[in-house]
């Protein structure tokens, strides 16, 4: 029997495999979540010296492949064995083992979300091309929402790519129609568009980022126009509630920033899991 055969006629191993598949890919989201704003910050750099008519030093390379994984205190290049996801983390005792500078708490969180999510998703969809797309929507979900908290900004290199993925995707009807996908792509851009400008208009200041719209259009283009309304209830619902904690517990200024996209991402992926179900839930009661 091949291996296909093999997860497709055991749900369990299936999702032991995918696990196992989301811990490696949340390896290579921290990647992504690091290297990537500081990839963007280079290029504006660049750009700017272009503009201003100066000269620009070259750089080494640095991409998401290239240079290898380094303690970012003391230069130490990360090899293999320091590198399984999770176990590493736990046997270095969270700290580099040249300088024992601490390691970050986000690489092991991003990875064990990622492997959860995955598992899920697995659970929930069974072997599938559904599930194969879901993970790819789940997964670049899960580096914006992490990108976004650390830097405020959501790159156009993950937002743009998974909103024509998804209009690809429903081509063939995966998550919802084609036509649903168009209207949501629009309209998800859209009506962050107008509640960004009507806030602007009415205060004077930015209440959110271009990346939320292109982010909306985004889950928009993958789940459909109506599950919108769902999407920016819940967002809304749990940025509020969050924020309010926040300011209550840490003393949070008023007036700092927050970002917008975890809690975009929260309702794209109650959404993608439960949101028919509410819907028509909702539907049935009023």
């Amino acid at each position: 029997m091949s291996i296909i055969s093999i997860l497709q006629d055991s749900p369990s191993l299936f999702i032991a495999f995918i696990i196992i598949i989301g811990l490696m890919v949340g390896s290579f989201l921290n990647v992504v979540i690091y290297r990537l704003p500081l990839m963007i910050k280079k290029s504006w750099l660049h750009q700017c010296a272009e503009l201003r008519g100066e000269s620009f030093e070259l750089q080494p390379i640095f991409n998401l492949i290239s240079p290898r994984s380094a303690c970012i205190h003391c230069g130490h290049t990360v090899n293999a064995l320091e590198n399984i996801p999770i176990i590493s983390y736990i046997v270095l005792r969270g700290r580099c083992s040249q300088c024992h500078a601490h390691i970050s708490l986000q690489y092991p969180a991003v990875e064990a979300i990622t492997a959860l999510l995955s598992g899920f998703v697995a659970w929930f969809y069974g072997f599938s091309i559904i599930a194969l797309a879901a993970l790819i929507f789940v997964w670049a979900l899960i580096a914006l929402a992490v990108i976004d908290l650390n830097t405020q900004l959501l790159p156009d290199d993950i937002t743009l790519p998974l909103l024509w993925i998804g209009l690809i995707v429903n081509m063939n009807n995966v998550f919802t129609t084609i036509d649903s996908a168009v209207i949501g792509a629009v309209l998800g851009y859209l009506s962050l568009w107008f509640i960004y400008w009507s806030f602007k208009l009415m205060t004077g200041k930015e209440g959110m980022g271009y990346g939320d719209f292109k982010l909306l259009s985004a889950i928009g283009a993958w789940l459909g126009w109506s599950m919108l309304p769902l999407v920016i209830l819940f967002s809304s619902f749990v940025g509020a509630i969050v924020g309010i904690g926040l300011i209550i517990a840490c003393k949070l200024k008023k007036n700092i920033p927050m970002p917008f996209g975890p809690y975009l991402v929260a309702g794209g992926l109650i959404a993608l899991f439960w949101g028919e179900n509410l819907n028509h839930t909702y539907l049935k009661l009023f």
